[in-house]
């Protein structure tokens, strides 16, 4: 009788953690890259699934994270830092100024901006945020550069990509 209680115990967990895997079936990321002209800054807005950010914090550092606390949001700050990069034309990184964050229960939202940068000096993008923790992760780049628009994909083959400038 408890050789049968178990089985049905285990037969059960298993089906609640293929069904937890089930709902969860992609991995994505998108990033808006757009040219403000009025504060003449390239803004940045990057949206994870919350999950997915937390799965990486708590299995990269061992612990829960509170993104609502100004120290760990620092930490993944620095994450977002080493993973996402602009270049300019001569490969060397542009400097991104870190806005801020909004979390909610199914997305967090993350604001960068290249100040009094136009989105044209940009000549390569990487985009390897969640990538290294998911290796199925695919992050979408969204560019606006003075109505032109493009998207480009990036994956765990493809980290860093070239951008074609509408205007030099």
């Amino acid at each position: 009788m408890i050789l049968r209680r178990t089985r049905v115990l285990f037969a059960a967990a298993l089906l609640c953690l293929s069904a937890a895997a089930g709902a969860h079936r992609f991995h994505s990321g998108i990033t808006e890259l757009a040219y403000n002209p009025r504060t003449k800054s390239t803004e940045i807005v990057h949206t994870y699934m919350a999950h997915d950010i937390e799965a990486l914090l708590m299995n990269t550092y061992g612990r829960q994270f509170d993104l609502t606390d100004p120290d760990d949001q620092d930490v993944l700050r620095k994450y977002i830092e080493q993973h996402f990069w602009l270049k300019d034309r001569d490969n060397a990184r542009l400097p991104l100024r870190w806005v801020g964050m909004t979390v909610a229960s199914q997305s967090i939202v993350i604001y960068q901006e290249l100040e009094n940068t136009p989105l044209s000096k940009t000549a390569t993008i990487g985009q390897g945020v969640l990538i290294d923790f998911l290796p199925d992760q695919v992050n979408t780049v969204n560019l606006n550069d003075a109505g032109t628009l493009r998207s480009l994909t990036f994956t765990q083959a493809a980290l860093e990509q070239p951008v074609t400038a509408t205007t030099p």
